[in-house]
C-alpha cells in the first residue's frame, strides 16, 4: 500500500478507488434518502467531498496521462470517461492503472 503514494499512477489508482466510493454512496445512499425520507443531511456532505475527488481524479488523470504519455484518444480519455459512470473508476483501476 505505501509503494502507491510514491508513484503517480498509485496515487492516480487512490484517489479513483476513493472517488468511485463517493459515487457510489453520494447516489445509492444519499440521493436516496434525500427524496425517500427528506433527510438532505447525507446529500450535503457528500455532494462538495465527491466534487472534490471528482476534480482531483480528473487533473491527476490528465497528468498521468501526459507524464507517461498515453495517447488521448487510446488511454486518457477512457480513464477520465470512468469517473462519471459508477463502477467505472474500479472497472479502469482493474484493466488499466493496475498493469501500469
Amino acid at each position: 500500500m505505501k509503494s502507491l503514494f510514491s508513484t503517480p499512477v498509485g496515487r492516480l489508482r487512490i484517489i479513483s478507488y476513493l472517488e468511485g466510493i463517493s459515487l457510489l454512496i453520494l447516489l445509492f445512499i444519499a440521493v436516496p434518502l434525500k427524496y425517500l425520507s427528506g433527510s438532505p443531511g447525507l446529500t450535503k456532505l457528500m455532494g462538495p467531498v465527491h466534487g472534490l475527488l471528482f476534480l482531483l481524479f480528473i487533473f491527476n488523470a490528465v497528468s498521468v496521462g501526459v507524464e507517461y504519455k498515453w495517447k488521448f484518444k487510446d488511454t486518457t480519455w477512457k480513464v477520465i470517461l470512468a469517473c462519471f459512470i459508477p463502477f467505472g473508476t474500479f472497472y479502469i483501476d482493474k484493466k488499466i492503472l493496475s498493469k501500469i
